[in-house]
């Protein structure tokens, strides 16, 4: 591949091919409809506007489509955005296809797959050892594929299976500093808090909401998957409600989507390797774009901060 769309600077002219991962209606102040498309490679994405559009152009120019762009990328409110000089659908003598526009994880599946397996292989409770194993094993073509969110971090293809194994990594480590922690638990915890994302979300191309995860959400989906394995296992500890605990607290208070809050050791631990996790991923994949002595982007969902790399950094 080519430079990637986040690897140019404002000011700069490109005509590049890119996958539209969402593209959004909308209606200038003069009446005309306009769409905001969100364009991506695997560098990432960006926001254009396409205006004065013809019904030709929403039928074309909808998710996942490849199209040839040609504009200019300018500063809006503090963020990229590519302002659209022409644009055109790809065509099969272009010779591009989808793979060729979908970011992924760093580490191959092979490898976070047995990461996994040797985590799952090194819990003592049996209980909790076989409730992790079947469910991995029920979602785990799905597990090793989706991304862990529809943006903000690990939105990439395999960025769930990566997002897990970082913080399993993490989890490992902390335990060790602090050996009153049960690591059963907490590996449980880790490999089933998002596990319900394959059924929140709709896959790793164009991701979007399903209604099952739009109207129930992931933590809600794997309390229930929990309560079936156990149920078809033929488990009734106290171990299954204290897993469901970890998956409802993870999230760690009500406003940001918990339904409880961690009122266990492992589960409050989880909520906050969770965050290391994601935040460090939001970070480092917007710190890769900026210069050092310059600040990055606004990012939301980082309290809207803009964060500097100095000029030491090697």
């Amino acid at each position: 591949m080519n430079k990637g769309i986040l690897h140019f600077d404002v000011g700069e002219q490109i005509e590049l091919f890119l996958l539209i991962k969402s593209a959004t209606k909308g209606l200038a102040s003069n009446g005309k409809p306009f769409l905001t498309l969100i364009l991506q490679d695997q560098s990432g994405d960006i926001e254009a506007k396409l205006w004065d559009v013809s019904s030709e152009d929403e039928k074309s120019y909808v998710a996942q489509c490849i199209v040839k762009v040609s504009g200019d990328l300018q500063n809006y409110r503090g963020k990229s955005q590519l302002k659209i000089r022409q644009i055109r659908s790809a065509l099969p003598s272009d010779s591009v296809k989808l793979e060729d526009f979908l970011a992924s994880a760093p580490v191959s599946q092979d490898e976070m797959s047995s990461k996994l397996t040797q985590y799952i292989f090194e819990m003592k409770n049996p209980n909790i050892q076989r409730i992790t194993r079947h469910l991995l094993k029920k979602h785990n073509s799905d597990f090793m594929e989706y991304p862990a969110a529809t943006k903000n971090h690990h939105e990439f293809v395999s960025g769930l299976a990566y997002h897990v194994v970082s913080m399993l990594d993490l989890a490992k480590a902390i335990s060790t500093l602090y050996p009153t922690l049960d690591r059963d638990l907490l590996y449980s915890g880790v490999i089933l808090h998002d596990l319900g994302k394959v059924m929140e979300l709709s896959g790793p191309v164009s991701t979007v909401y399903t209604t099952q995860g739009n109207l129930l959400g992931h933590i809600t989906i794997m309390v229930n998957e929990i309560g079936k394995a156990a149920d078809e296992l033929g488990i009734s500890g106290e171990e299954v409600m204290v897993l469901q605990h970890l998956v409802l607290s993870h999230h760690g208070k009500a406003e940001w989507g918990s339904p409880k809050p961690p009122l266990i050791k492992e589960a409050e631990i989880l909520h906050y390797i969770d965050n290391i996790d994601a935040k460090m991923n939001m970070l480092d994949r917007a710190m890769e774009r900026v210069k050092p002595g310059e600040f990055s982007e606004r990012i939301f969902a980082l309290d809207n901060r803009s964060f500097y790399k100095p000029v030491f950094h090697i």
